[in-house]
């Protein structure tokens, strides 16, 4: 998961210095081995201090509310706990921040500047280069209910004749039609891959996102559904298609909103559920948030404490009462909260209002809401046809053995015989060969989705084709 539902890195900065102007924009760039990330801090001033968001623009992430820092003596200080992630850096006379960012123990030299940075093409040998031995179409298709237009691309093989197709889902997060995240884009190498196997493909940029209308803010996975029946009715319309051999694959919270469109749609004939969820949201993320912290050298206290925090948010947002009242008692509950951490826990310059606010950023969107309780088994039982469910087993993001075993019993109930679990041994949740399974390697690796992984989504897809 990337909203997360991939790493989402969350900023709030409030600044103290009054000896240089820090408000607008900042560009920096993680480099790791032939890897570039671009990251851009918007700062503005407030009554009480200093605010900003951060855009990741190589992930197409933009305007993410942020948690805290400090400023002070030149020397800017940011800590993000949740994620494990420190930056430090000293403002110099000519407007440059020089500083170390750190994940997980791992450091990395980033410097910020008031220049907009270039992007560099990091080396992605699976990526597909034109000329393409299949056709390739742009195409734009209308979701009616919703009134907006989403545009895509439509892979086939080259040869004149009726053939089997699949709707990519991307996960959590504004994503384009190649899912393109820490410079990678696994749906254009997935696309390729099938459509030289004679599956027909198309991928859609999200709604309000690259070439797409709508407003993505506001939707939850439910609208996201809608998005996705309107590709299958697309498809539909295509006299190149095989009407009767039509298939979802959806990747993160894209496992989720496959079954959604399947249980109440006909006209899919077979899903297949890259690190889909099985499990309500709120035991899913107090899952997720365990592993990674695990994996990313939490001590036990900092693990409980950070779950102890996370039930009693999740415990507030699944109460049957207004917004109104879920605010309420969520800024009631983390004051109490922050008055009761002893300072010198407290990352620097964090303030009760800075606090309060970055978790209900976090927390009480449209989506989160939604997520948090949503229960993926009344939608699985409702799935009649044949469904692959694969993870990789050393994926953080969506524990594999809990949702495996959770997707293969809420299909069961509902009567599914025809289901396949598969957990991949290495692969982490992008499905890349990987070392530890955390978000921060994903950039770091260069490949982008495990020749393993194709071949078993591919062969299982033309087994219920031919």
């Amino acid at each position: 998961m990337k909203r997360f539902s991939l790493l989402t890195l969350i900023f709030l900065i409030s600044l103290s210095s009054f000896a240089q102007d820090i408000t607008g924009q900042w560009h920096g760039a993680l480099k790791v081995q032939s890897v570039q990330l671009r990251l851009v801090f918007n700062v503005s001033q407030t009554e009480s201090g200093y605010t900003a968001t951060m855009d990741s623009p190589d992930q197409g992430a933009f305007g993410i509310p942020a948690t805290s820092a400090h400023f002070e003596d030149d020397v800017l200080k940011i800590s993000m706990t949740s994620a494990n992630i420190t930056y430090e850096g000293t403002l110099g006379d000519g407007q440059v921040i020089t500083g170390t960012f750190t994940q997980a123990g791992k450091s990395f030299p980033m410097n910020l500047s008031r220049e907009e940075i270039e992007k560099i093409g990091a080396n992605r040998p699976q990526e597909p280069k034109r000329p393409f031995p299949y056709r390739s179409e742009e195409v734009i298709f209308e979701n009616k209910q919703a009134e907006i237009l989403l545009a895509g691309t439509l892979t086939m093989p080259a040869q004149d004749g009726v053939f089997p197709a699949v709707v990519l889902i991307s996960g959590s997060g504004p994503q384009n039609r190649d899912e393109e995240m820490m410079g990678h884009k696994p749906f254009l190498v997935l696309s390729d891959y099938l459509t030289r196997n004679g599956i027909a493909v198309l991928r859609f940029d999200d709604r309000g996102t690259a070439a797409s209308t709508g407003n993505f803010e506001s939707a939850t996975s439910v609208d996201f559904a809608t998005d996705v029946a309107s590709g299958v009715q697309y498809l539909q319309s295509r006299p190149e298609i095989d009407k009767g051999k039509i298939g979802l694959i959806g990747h993160s919270e894209g496992g989720i909103i496959a079954p959604m469109v399947a249980g109440d749609s006909e006209d899919i004939d077979f899903l297949v559920l890259l690190a889909g969820t099985g499990i309500r949201g709120d035991k899913f993320l107090l899952a997720q948030q365990e592993l990674i912290g695990k994996a990313s050298g939490m001590s036990s206290n900092q693990l409980e404490e950070n779950k102890m925090l996370n039930q009693k948010i999740f415990e507030i947002i699944l109460k049957n009462q207004s917004e109104e009242e879920k605010r309420e008692e969520m800024k009631s509950y983390l004051t109490q909260v922050f008055r009761n951490i002893p300072k010198e826990n407290l990352p620097a310059g964090m303030s009760e209002e800075g606090f309060a606010y970055a978790i209900d950023a976090q927390y009480m969107s449209p989506w989160m809401q939604y997520f948090i309780n949503y229960d993926p088994a009344p939608a699985l039982e409702k799935v009649s046809c044949p469904v692959l469910a694969i993870n990789g087993g050393k994926d953080l993001q969506v524990p594999p053995k809990e949702n495996l075993e959770a997707i293969k019993a809420g299909l069961e109930k509902g009567g599914n015989t025809q289901v396949t679990t598969m957990e991949l041994p290495g692969l982490n949740h992008l499905f890349q060969e990987a070392e530890t399974g955390l978000p921060n390697e994903y950039a770091e690796i260069e490949q982008t989705f495990s020749p393993k992984a194709l071949e078993a989504v591919t062969s299982w897809i033309k087994e219920q084709v031919d």
